[in-house]
């Protein structure tokens, strides 16, 4: 097996959320754990506006506080990579925590290997249910009570909901183009200079 040739295809799914926001991707193994964050990133279309972490076992990696006045610092996630984690922890579960405050919580599962697979055009979107909830709403427990007050006239906070968030958020309803899209730009930018250049 060759590392560098070597994807694996995971299932994340974000924790606590009803109704279900879940996609699968193709990812390098040798993909930086920084990249694979813009990956997410851009494959649920959330704003990239927040901190970070990834966790399994004991082990947290993400981008350390240059006072470190929060506790132990993470491993620097520009400096890892998805493969370190499988080797050092043998996860086959990784959860990566975005926006602190609001405590999103989205579990990576490690679905399926691909030995000695070109990783051109890689990470890759392979299917989106569901529809990533606005930034800032309060985490899954807003977005319960911010789903209620949109759908709900009755309510006295519906207006105000309904102006605050976007335009007629619809949980159910996804752009897979949009996602796959922004996805991809990830993959081109990524791309080796040598490729980039054999491909023109």
């Amino acid at each position: 097996m060759s590392l560098n040739t070597t994807a694996v295809r995971i299932k994340v799914t974000l924790k606590d959320v009803k109704p279900e926001v879940m996609l699968r991707l193709v990812v390098p193994l040798t993909l930086r754990l920084d990249r694979l964050h813009l990956t997410l990133q851009a494959a649920f279309g959330w704003t990239n506006s927040h901190l970070f972490e990834f966790h399994a076992g004991e082990g947290h990696w993400g981008i350390p506080d240059p006072d470190g006045d929060f506790g132990p610092q993470p491993v620097d996630a520009r400096k890892a990579r998805l493969y370190d984690i499988v080797r050092e922890i043998g996860a086959k579960t990784i959860h990566y925590l975005y926006d602190f405050g609001d405590g999103w919580d989205h579990v990576i599962k490690l679905e399926k290997w691909f030995d000695d697979t070109p990783t051109d055009g890689l990470p890759l979107l392979l299917d989106a249910i569901g529809r990533c909830p606005p930034e800032d709403v309060g985490g899954p427990t807003g977005y319960t009570d911010y789903l209620e007050a949109i759908s709900d006239p009755t309510r006295p906070e519906h207006e105000n909901m309904r102006l605050w968030g976007p335009e007629r958020f619809d949980p159910k309803v996804i752009d897979r183009t949009a996602l796959g899209a922004a996805v991809n730009a990830l993959s081109e930018k990524w791309m080796p200079r040598r490729h980039k250049l054999r491909s023109k």
